[in-house]
């Protein structure tokens, strides 16, 4: 026996009547409406017996408006003022860093530091006193103070007096001497007798533009005379060696 198939109802998509919702959402709609009717009827009535009171409302709404819009655009203002301090914020950092990261600038060498300052002595073209000078200007420029030319009769065998930078008392005799004439023991003698004692040196410099004989540089190291020969003379004033008091 054959049992004859059942028809299945295409499925069309649409959503059947559900009449308990249908019901729900008139009953809410009614709700509304009566809430909105009474709020309505009350505003009327106050209208009617304080109508103050419906400007006082009408004003600070609008007021309660307006300040919303104007804190609106403050926000919008102080975000683009934030934005703008942030931008300039990293831009800065970002030259910091580049400015950090730069190797620095080589420095100049000493010599062309010292060119303007003191001019290039033809120490062999200049007379005694202007060898006392310009060792004395040599002296000003590498930051002594208190830089004075005594030298004469009865100098007692100082020539330039001098406070170096670190404070110490600097006195310095000038032997201007040719080639052939050499300094020796008997000139550093004369000048180890007076600079400790009479003109209390704490740095006691012979320099001159000639050299020392053996002798003399021997009894210099003994007393602690600072001896500069015409090379060291040449060296510290072009900057490439050191002064005498450093050397000291």
């Amino acid at each position: 026996m054959t049992v004859p198939a059942r028809r299945v109802r295409p499925h069309t998509g649409r959503r059947s009547f559900d009449l308990r919702s249908t019901a729900l959402f008139f009953v809410l709609a009614a709700l509304v409406l009566c809430v909105l009717g009474f709020v309505v009827r009350t505003l009327a009535g106050t209208a009617e017996r304080r109508p103050a009171w419906v400007v006082v409302l009408c004003l600070g709404g609008l007021a309660a408006v307006l300040a919303w819009g104007r804190l609106r655009r403050h926000r919008r203002l102080a975000a683009g003022t934030a934005r703008r301090a942030a931008a300039a914020l990293e831009e800065g950092v970002h030259t910091a860093l580049e400015e950090w990261e730069a190797p620095p600038a080589a420095a100049p060498p000493a010599a062309a530091l010292y060119a303007a300052d003191v001019p290039a002595y033809d120490f062999d073209a200049l007379d005694a006193d202007e060898f006392e000078q310009a060792v004395a200007g040599l002296c000003e420029r590498d930051g002594c103070t208190a830089v004075e030319v005594v030298g004469g009769a009865g100098d007692l065998g100082a020539d330039v007096l001098a406070v170096a930078p670190d404070g110490r008392r600097v006195v310095v005799q000038c032997k201007r001497y040719g080639d052939g004439n050499r300094v020796g023991s008997q000139d550093l003698q004369r000048f180890g007798g007076t600079c400790y004692t009479v003109h209390e040196a704490d740095v006691a410099v012979l320099v001159t533009t000639s050299d020392f004989t053996a002798p003399a540089v021997e009894y210099a190291a003994q007393c602690g005379i600072v001896c500069v020969d015409r090379t060291a003379l040449r060296a510290w004033h072009e900057g490439t060696g050191p002064a005498p008091w450093a050397a000291a």
